[in-house]
């Protein structure tokens, strides 16, 4: 599958380290699903998968936000409007936002990874009749290293959501929670037996998290990982991310956690 070339419209810094492109696609609408990823290419350097943070429902710009962790994303960071770059895509399974309709939805995010929930988010409350209560929990590393904070705001302000963010360590002017996301969960009220869980994140912090939501209730059947271990070529061809019997590019990256629960902690698989 071949790159196709699409049009940066627009480059906005979120972080020191973290920016978002938005994508002009050339078809004129990129339809995907929430939870999906892209590969996106700038020319001449490689490849790097990046999952989809914009709307579904807005598929006339294509959103992606970025870590610029290494030289391929360094390249992206560099772009800016008018600049070309080449997109495969879209890859990978999605959040299940239909499947769980009628039931509470909690998010749980870390990091960057409220990136790859966003587009669920987004549908979710697009289309917030058709849920019980929403709970979006969001821990950063500092108050100064939290991602949409804006939206995560206008979010909060909503009052049929509830939202609470904390960080692992405060800086002067923080007044809000301080510890790791997992301890947001004790006191965000939700349906166990009928809520559904969408975790993206370090690994380490969705492993608590399902502790964390198994202890209050929520069956491993309910809860949905994003998973991102070692994806290269998003066909599972190439082998890098083979998963057990799974390929994260191809069967992922949102598992079932009742499907990867006896390989979510063995190291090197």
């Amino acid at each position: 599958m071949l790159p196709t070339l699409f049009e940066v419209a627009r480059f906005r810094r979120e972080l020191n380290d973290v920016f978002t492109l938005e994508l002009t696609p050339p078809a004129g609408a990129f339809p995907f699903r929430a939870g999906q990823f892209n590969m996106l290419y700038p020319f001449g350097v490689g490849e790097a998968p990046i999952s989809i943070s914009g709307d579904p429902d807005r598929p006339e710009r294509l959103i992606h936000t970025i870590r610029a962790v290494g030289a391929v994303t360094e390249a992206l960071e560099r772009l800016r409007p008018g600049d070309g770059v080449g997109v495969r895509g879209p890859f990978g399974s999605a959040w299940p936002v239909a499947e769980v309709e009628g039931m509470d939805v909690v998010f749980v995010a870390g990091g960057i990874g409220l990136a790859p929930l966003r587009p669920a988010i987004h549908q979710v409350l697009a289309n917030r009749t058709r849920y019980g209560r929403v709970v979006i929990l969001y821990g950063a590393r500092s108050p100064e290293e939290i991602l949409y904070r804006a939206e995560l705001e206008r979010w909060s302000g909503r009052l049929d959501t509830y939202v609470d963010v904390t960080v692992d360590r405060a800086s002067p002017g923080w007044a809000g929670n301080v510890g790791v996301v997992t301890r947001l969960i004790e006191r965000a009220r939700f349906d166990a037996p009928n809520t559904a869980a969408f975790l993206c994140g370090p690994e380490i912090m969705m492993r608590f998290t399902v502790e964390a939501l198994n202890s209050a209730g929520v069956e491993d059947r309910r809860i949905h990982a994003s998973m991102e271990r070692n994806m290269k070529c998003a066909v599972g061809f190439c082998g890098h991310c083979q998963f057990g019997a799974s390929f994260v590019c191809k069967d992922g990256p949102v598992f079932r956690f009742d499907r990867i629960r006896s390989r979510f902690n063995v190291r090197e698989l």
